[in-house]
């Protein structure tokens, strides 16, 4: 059937609508589908028709159209909508549905110099006419219309100016593989890159967005997380801001330590002036991040970090408060407050916190991160000296304050700094841990830099993955997968550039991991267990382990082959110590599932062998890398059933996975009581971790009198995180009461007292 409104072709030609061509297309993307009208879609799509609309303006409205049908009612409307524009986007690459040959296709874009020459270099026409048979184009088309647009609008290679696409998912998924095992030897590499391009294409592992847009062009530097610490001087503080701004141009989210920076009135240079204190520093250091635009798409983003017993920290709580003006705040970073078991015992029983600038107290900083005992002696001396500049506090008010700012910018996090150091893969003497990153799921050994070239600093960087819990027919497939992700991002490590000498020392050094975990919220739902109830304990026991004991088991079998990290000798494994042996026991109450694993004959093989990495996991929140598996992110239960995200491409709707059938199995978010049960799992989870978890706290205030949280709640669940040996918290999040609870409405980001509590 024909129309009498004219479409303009590509090149320019004009011809008549040709209706039955849009049927074609749209019924086959409906091919297989529940629910989804072909009539329905094709109705919306040609109100907006008009005489002489492009031929890909109309394959857009198509799109919009099937997208604007997805509902809990319809949740396949989804991979309709995606099926469309995967079809438009190979269009746009290739000028045809089908995909060119593999090496065609490579040619034509190492010569456009938008893939890294060493694909050709590395690999000979045979090796890829073998890879050619691995690649499974009909895996387009297993996408949800969130993943196509994440895809489209961060990943696929392109010009961004001109919105040109020239790859597909699937030459995505299998060039990053023939990258990250280029250095294998020749009779072994092509099996890893096959298996490895089934399990990132087929969703049992998550790839990260570095990853995902980077490797396989000329970019090589793909780390998530860079922790930079600042030292307590000009030089430092300069080549602090010089590599924020290094890595913030290369899409890194930035973690910052300004904690060692003495306070407002400290005598500089013998008492010839006073100094600035940390504001004005800190000021520079949000210059420098918000320098660099990521890829034309925002500005980068980092959280900053000091010690809850700093001699400012009134100033430095309130920095992203709305009040005040610009010259007392600092808002468009966000902030970690660093605290310690002593810091909750003078809460717990009424007492003061006395503050001291760090440069003060001689030795107190660094004893903070090394050594908790120590830190207590030299606190409780310099408390005594009246020689020593110092303020005393109400440790119910300074918590008071932390936990109102907390509550209502929702970005004051938390680290608690002993459990990072005492329940820890590095040995606080050696390598003390002083802060996190961005996202708080990363606690790596950071040294302030003197200067950008200095040899004795260290930048820390972490480069994640994650396992999709929702697609893992059994705990069994765990061991696989933990071969290939950590042959993997190892290989990463020694492929990437780095840009700064400090984080080629330490990343090359230790050889740091963060596999984590997406869909844990599909998870529970098809095992049938919840948040709330405890019924999730045993199986997030269980389930941990295993990834933690296989993820050991790989690093410890690639030990074997390549040798032990060069700085292993700083690891707790090196002393023989796991992280079943330094958990916060109180988990025990709770949780009285049994070891599965034989962790005693692992012991044995890393203290023969040593492990090749020093960390292996860290539990990130996955906001935009889950969705192109479409699972749920990270640890989170959903808000509704169906996801809306704000991203620079629009509004974004996505069903949970299985929804029609396990729609009453789903815990969503604003249905949990209380943060216990949700904290009791994290718990449970940082048992094994070796990093970290990005962890977030909840509150709807229409459980409480009057409408609003008490302040003793929020102190309750603090303590019990504390208690739980949870090392950071993330966001803060309030119940705003106009959320439909069909629907989780969130803006994306990239991509933590009672008397009677014994902590």
């Amino acid at each position: 059937m024909n129309s009498a409104l004219k479409v303009s072709k590509r090149d320019g030609r004009q011809e008549p609508l040709d209706l039955d061509k849009i049927h074609k297309v749209v019924t086959w993307a409906a091919e297989g589908l529940n629910n989804v009208s072909v009539s329905e879609v094709e109705l919306r799509a040609h109100l907006q028709f008009f005489d002489g609309i492009q031929t890909s303006e109309i394959h857009e409205t198509l799109i919009k159209a099937a997208a604007d049908l997805i509902s809990d009612q319809a949740p396949d409307y989804q991979y309709l909508a995606a099926r469309l524009n995967i079809f438009h986007l190979r269009k746009k690459a290739f000028g045809q549905y089908e995909p060119p040959a593999l090496l065609d296709h490579v040619r034509k874009l190492v010569d456009q110099k938008r893939y890294d020459s060493h694909l050709l270099e590395d690999y000979s026409e045979a090796d890829y006419a073998e890879m050619e048979t691995f690649l499974d184009h009909s895996r387009d088309l297993n996408f949800s219309y969130a993943a196509v647009k994440q895809l489209e609008g961060k990943y696929l290679v392109q010009n961004r100016v001109t919105g040109e696409v020239f790859e597909s998912a699937q030459f995505l998924y299998l060039l990053i593989a023939a990258c990250l095992f280029s250095g294998y030897e020749k009779d072994r590499r092509l099996d890893f890159i096959k298996r490895f391009y089934d399990a990132v294409s087929t969703f049992k592992l998550s790839l990260p967005t570095p990853i995902m847009a980077g490797v396989r062009t000329p970019t090589r530097q793909f780390s998530s997380c860079v922790l930079i610490e600042a030292g307590d001087s000009l030089d430092s503080i300069n080549a602090t801001a010089s590599a924020i701004i290094k890595y913030v141009s290369q899409r890194a989210g930035i973690g910052i330590n300004g904690g060692r920076i003495r306070a407002l009135g400290s005598p500089i240079r013998g008492g010839e002036a006073f100094h600035t204190g940390c504001i004005p520093f800190y000021k520079h250091f949000q210059t420098a991040v918000k320098s660099c635009s990521q890829g034309g798409v925002r500005g980068g983003a980092a959280t900053l970090f000091y010690p809850i017993w700093h001699y400012e920290v009134e100033s430095l709580l309130v920095l992203k408060n709305n009040r005040g003006v610009e010259e007392n705040r600092v808002r468009h970073i966000d902030y970690g407050v660093q605290i310690n078991k002593l810091m909750y015992e003078r809460l717990i029983k009424n007492g003061n916190i006395t503050l001291f600038s760090p440069s003060d107290a001689p030795g107190l900083y660094d004893a903070f991160f090394e050594d908790q005992e120590r830190f207590e002696q030299l606190y409780n001396k310099y408390e005594q000296d009246d020689s020593i500049r110092k303020k005393t506090i109400k440790a119910v008010d300074l918590f008071s304050s932390m936990l109102q700012e907390r509550a209502s910018t929702g970005r004051i996090y938390i680290q608690n700094v002993d459990h990072c150091n005492t329940h820890s893969p590095f040995n606080p003497k050696k390598a003390p841990v002083r802060q996190s990153n961005l996202c708080l799921e990363i606690a790596l050994p950071t040294k302030p830099l003197m200067d950008v070239n200095d040899e004795n600093g260290e930048i820390a960087l972490c480069t994640l993955a994650a396992f999709n819990l929702g697609i893992l027919k059994n705990l069994d497939e765990l061991e696989e997968l933990s071969d290939l992700i950590v042959r993997a991002l190892d290989s990463l490590l020694s492929y990437q550039d780095y840009p700064v000498p400090a984080a080629e020392r330490g990343s090359l050094g230790r050889r740091t991991l963060g596999v984590g975990v997406i869909n844990y919220a599909y998870y529970l739902a098809k095992n049938g267990v919840r948040y709330s109830d405890g019924s999730a304990n045993g199986l997030t026991h269980k389930t941990f382990e295993a990834i933690q004991y296989w993820l050991l088991r790989a690093s410890v079998r690639l030990a074997q082959e390549q040798g032990a990290c060069p700085l292993f000798e700083d690891t707790t494994y090196a002393q023989g110590i796991l992280p079943i042996d330094s958990y916060k026991q109180d988990i025990d109450t709770f949780c009285d599932e049994p070891l599965h694993y034989d962790w005693e004959a692992l012991r044995a093989d890393i203290k023969e062998h040593g492990l090749r990495n020093s960390t292996l996991t860290a539990l990130m929140p996955s906001e935009t890398s889950s969705q192109i598996s479409n699972a749920t992110n990270g640890i989170e239960p959903p808000r509704g059933y169906i996801s809306v995200k704000q991203s620079k491409d629009g509004i974004l709707k996505q069903v949970v996975p299985e929804y029609e059938t396990l729609k009453g199995a789903y815990e969503l978010l604003w249905q949990i009581p209380s943060n216990q049960g949700y904290l009791q799992l994290v718990g449970i989870m940082q048992k094994f971790v070796d990093q970290s978890i990005s962890a977030n706290t909840n509150y709807d205030p229409a459980r409480f009198s009057g409408n609003k949280v008490p302040m003793q709640q929020l102190m309750r669940d603090l303590l019990m995180a504390y208690k739980f040996g949870v090392k950071t918290l993330y966001y803060h999040n309030t119940r705003d009461g106009m959320e439909d609870p069909q629907k989780d409405a969130i803006q994306e980001d990239d991509d933590c007292a009672g008397g009677a509590c014994k902590i």
